[in-house]
């Protein structure tokens, strides 16, 4: 009987609008929609709109809160987004991922004792990406003054209530935050008592923040008083911060403390706008950005799985559990080789690596029996005509050409598949994501982060430093696409979503958490698309996640990173038939409440011409529509 209702349950949840309760409501709006990962920021975005501010303006509203909030992210990180403009009917992709700086190479790295760049600390800081990202997009496309859309965020750092969540990751981190004088002076506001973090709901001061954000503001009134358009008195305050007195006690701080940037770096960088990546899955076309982050990951895996009757499998049955684990560890082996800068040598094979035939050829290595610990990356050179100059480096690396599935199978890289609590936790490092849409057509989908806790703030400036450093690789033979340079960006985890079905936006989505988010974001995609579950029932829907892959974040020992082969990660609610079926196929598993970030999301529901808001219950992340 109990076998009967498991079997009944997996039917149901794979059967469209099957009702699923949510803990959380579903969210609506006719005007305007504006989802982030904390609720003052979400009210930031809808203070926007009620400004009569567009997404753009509101993205960068929330944006802006949530680095002054230090939502696992800060003013000196980097901001990825896309934007659906209705006026041109395109998606583009902003591309604001600060580059290393100058002297950051293999060999200074190495000859301080590194595997990879340092996770924490000046030296692991690339050029601060989100201020110039955020004012880019609010010049080419919002339509407010950059004074009325930091205002909340000014409103924040002259003192907001801060939550248990940042408080406590403050008193968690307070040795390290002591290492570094000005994150000392501000985070740790009861110094020498036994809790020296703030408290939760205490009011949280960062006066030096305040004067660099005024600071903006005052630049961008100037020029607006001496006759400059909108725009240019944006870009006027966007040079203020990168090659003005800003720029100056940035750099200043930086090297007090032992970092690299200097003022050529920060006036050398620019924010980027660029075509996205796109494939389409059944009618569907899904927009990722280019390959300096993870996000074609998740195409790779939808041109795979497009091979295969999903809904036919039942959603989370074994077999389907199965076949898009092994398909995310084909599209992840890709990544983890071929991935990097796409604006640096050498250039990625990202033509191959989407095509429809390379993704067929890559789902025919998806076995049955048993899960294959052996997966590594394939060849996809042959498909952009090219012959792969790689080879002798993969086998370097300790990879054999498997000639009859073209897949490049590891040797000696299958350390221990059972992950430690560190090894997990790195793989989660979370992040926040905004979501913003409006009834003129504007949509926004942004992953930002760095300059999260602990973090090392740049002089009297109040912004943290970038930690993102720690993504790039040191050896050829990891990736010869992402070895450290100066002025070269890091393969990012970051990753945006945005989909159009009959030319016309359809889903706007993204996740926190490393490592995850294409893992997370493919079944949140499929669940909609496969499934036909709601927003809200989407986002909260168990995921799994695959460790076989190399880790993009923490651990300065190679073994650190290494993958976890077969090893899976299910929600605890997982029926005890799939776990003996997963068991059978050879896989480790462990169990958690939660298996994905959370994840943010709108949906077009243009029958009715309304928005659907999405927000999991997995975090502090909130939405309001009107």
């Amino acid at each position: 009987m109990k076998r009967l209702y498991v079997l009944l349950a997996l039917v149901a949840l794979s059967l469209p609008g099957i009702a699923q309760q949510t803990q959380k409501p579903p969210l609506h709006g006719k005007h305007w929609m504006a989802i982030t990962g904390k609720p003052l920021a979400a009210t930031a975005g809808a203070m926007t709109f009620q400004k009569g501010g567009n997404a753009v303006d509101a993205a960068c509203a929330m944006l802006a809160a949530t680095c002054t909030m230090w939502d696992v992210l800060s003013w000196g990180g980097e901001t990825q987004a896309l934007i659906y403009n209705p006026n041109t009917k395109k998606v583009i992709a902003i591309n604001a991922m600060g580059v290393a700086p100058t002297g950051a190479t293999p060999k200074f790295f190495k000859s301080k004792g590194y595997n990879f760049p340092p996770e924490n600390g000046p030296l692991a800081a690339t050029t601060p990406g989100t201020p110039g990202g955020l004012m880019h997009m609010l010049a080419n496309y919002g339509t407010l003054s950059l004074e009325q859309v930091l205002a909340p965020a000014m409103e924040m750092a002259a003192g907001y209530p801060i939550e248990a969540q940042t408080a406590n990751s403050i008193e968690k981190n307070k040795a390290l935050l002591k290492q570094w004088p000005y994150s000392k002076k501000l985070f740790l506001t009861h110094p020498g008592q036994e809790r020296e973090a703030p408290e939760a709901g205490e009011i949280f001061v960062q006066q030096d923040l305040l004067q660099t954000l005024t600071k903006l503001i005052d630049a961008e009134k100037a020029a607006l008083k001496n006759g400059k358009s909108r725009k240019e008195a944006i870009m006027a305050a966007y040079n203020r911060f990168y090659t003005g007195d800003i720029a100056q006690e940035f750099v200043r701080g930086s090297k007090e403390q032992g970092g690299l940037i200097n003022m050529q770096d920060l006036a050398r960088w620019k924010p980027l706008e660029e075509e996205p990546l796109m494939v389409n899955y059944k009618g569907v076309d899904v927009y990722k950005l280019q390959q300096w982050t993870q996000g074609p990951a998740m195409l790779q895996g939808l041109n795979i799985l497009e091979n295969f009757d999903l809904k036919a499998m039942g959603y989370n049955s074994s077999k389907y559990i199965h076949t898009v684990y092994q398909a995310m560890s084909l599209s992840f082996a890709d990544r983890d080789f071929y991935y990097g800068d796409s604006y640096a040598a050498p250039e990625e094979p990202i033509k191959g690596l989407l095509s429809k035939a390379y993704a067929k050829q890559r789902s025919r290595l998806i076995q049955y029996q048993k899960n294959d610990p052996r997966i590594g990356p394939g060849d996809p050179y042959p498909f952009e005509g090219k012959k792969n100059p790689y080879l002798k480096l993969l086998k370097a690396r300790g990879y054999e050409m498997d000639t009859t599935k073209r897949n490049f199978a590891p040797k000696h890289d299958l350390g221990n598949n059972s992950p430690s609590a560190e090894y997990q936790e790195r793989l989660w490092l979370g992040t926040t994501t905004m979501e913003a849409a409006d009834k003129e057509g504007w949509v926004v989908s942004i992953t930002p982060s760095g300059g999260w806790l602990p973090a090392c703030i740049a002089g009297n400036t109040g912004v943290g430093m970038s930690q993102r450093m720690q993504s790039f690789v040191l050896e050829p033979t990891q990736n010869p696409f992402n070895v450290v340079a100066p002025g070269k960006r890091p393969r990012v985890t970051l990753t945006p979503s945005m989909a159009l079905k009959d030319g016309k936006p359809f889903l706007s989505f993204a996740v926190q958490g490393g490592d995850t988010q294409d893992q997370n974001l493919l079944q949140f995609f499929l669940n909609v698309v496969e499934f036909g579950m709601t927003l809200q029932q989407a986002s909260e829907a168990a995921n799994f996640n695959t460790n076989q892959l190399w880790l993009s974040l923490g651990g300065s020992k190679t073994d650190d990173r290494k993958p976890k082969p077969g090893h899976i990660l299910l929600n605890k609610n997982t029926p005890e038939q799939v776990r003996e079926e997963l068991k059978k196929l050879g896989y480790t598993m462990s169990f958690e409440d939660r298996t994905s970030g959370p994840i943010n999301a709108i949906y077009f529901d243009w029958k009715h011409n309304s928005l659907w808001g999405g927000s999991s219950n997995h975090g502090e992340d909130y939405g309001i529509g009107w």
